[in-house]
């Protein structure tokens, strides 16, 4: 598990690095869409296609993270009052669940990206495809991060956190 946990704290450093990264550029696209269109009165036509491009990134980069450093959604709370076995099989099941949602996110994404690999965002002039590059790369660190977490739950360890 040793070499996991490693590979998986990296790829998780790299993922957060990815989202802030992205949110630079999000917030640099858009103010320099802001000034070229109210100050020099010249909007370029490929801002909005680099922002929605940069949120795509900046969600599943993200979203990825947050899986590893578990991040998400849970009502801890509810469950702490749960005696420890039930505590441990409902766990189990979220990360089953996460796992399986992360084969459907790369699955679907896959899907997606290969049926429209063809056609060309006009004023990027780059595929389609690479809209839906961050959601299967998203979907298979996710896959990966909930390995890492089940195989601690059933060894009895802790997932140090990325940030550590």
């Amino acid at each position: 598990m040793n070499w996991l946990t490693a590979l998986n704290s990296r790829l998780s450093r790299w993922a957060m690095y990815i989202a802030v990264a992205g949110l630079i550029g999000i917030v640099a696209v858009v103010v320099s869409s802001v000034f070229w269109r109210y100050i020099l009165n010249d909007s370029p036509i490929w801002s909005e296609q680099v922002a929605l491009l940069l949120v795509i990134i900046v969600a599943m980069a993200g979203a990825s993270a947050g899986v590893r450093d578990e991040g998400h959604i849970g009502l801890e709370s509810l469950i702490g009052l749960l005696p420890q076995k039930s505590q441990f099989w409902i766990g189990s099941l979220v990360g089953v669940l996460t796992a399986i949602f992360g084969v459907l996110l790369c699955w679907g994404a896959a899907h997606m990206g290969f049926a429209v690999k063809q056609n060309v965002i006009p004023t990027l002039h780059i595929s389609e495809f690479y809209r839906y590059l961050p959601c299967m790369i998203a979907g298979v660190l996710i896959v990966s991060f909930s390995i890492e977490h089940l195989i601690a739950m059933f060894t009895d360890k802790e997932v140090t956190p990325s940030w550590h």
